[in-house]
């Protein structure tokens, strides 16, 4: 070995030195995690009595562009099989839309089901509601409270921030794992 040899003189010093810097600048180029991660996935459907579609294309289409993978569930769900769904799926959380003002009544009977449930995938799942809560729209704030004192993560009334509901989605998801394998 010649002197100009990374590997002369220092006892190996340099080449371990040229391997941290070669592993740090792969790390700012290619972020690798330890640990395979997975799309966040999101159950989306409306309360059981709402039979409108173009508000659940538009969340799937919205979620779908933010990363999540949806399972979209369509209008009119009975909530049994909602609260199937869940327990078959499994998801990082629960979007429920309601545009036709029963939001409130429906998603009240909703999230007791689920908060009751002994499985605690179903108990814990992180659910928000939005949309037309009540018949009077926007002019019924306190059925927001209401639904959040019932057990929903996030409640959105008519008018709300858009932005604020994927905030709210990625805090709300952020404690969930994202290990790939048979638990997921």
């Amino acid at each position: 070995m010649t002197a100009e040899s990374p590997w002369a003189g220092d006892g190996g010093t340099a080449i371990v030195e040229m391997s941290r810097q070669t592993a740090a600048h792969r790390q700012e180029v290619f972020p690798v995690s330890p640990i395979q991660s997975r799309p966040k996935r999101i159950l989306l459907s409306t309360v059981s009595s709402d039979s409108h579609t173009w508000n659940l294309v538009f969340l799937q289409l919205l979620l779908q562009e933010s990363g999540y993978e949806v399972t979209n569930l369509g209008p009119c769900v009975p909530d049994a099989e909602l609260i199937e769904q869940v327990r078959v799926q499994r998801p990082d959380a629960v979007v429920i839309s309601s545009v036709n003002g029963h939001g409130h009544l429906d998603g009240r009977r909703l999230i007791r089901k689920l908060r009751a449930d002994s499985d605690p995938a179903l108990s814990t799942v992180p659910v928000m509601i939005g949309g037309k809560l009540g018949i009077q729209g926007a002019g019924q704030p306190h059925l927001a409270d209401e639904l959040v004192a019932e057990g929903f993560d996030a409640v959105f009334t008519d008018g709300a921030d858009p932005a604020e509901f994927g905030t709210a989605l990625r805090r709300m998801t952020a404690h969930r794992p994202e290990i790939t394998g048979a638990a997921a």
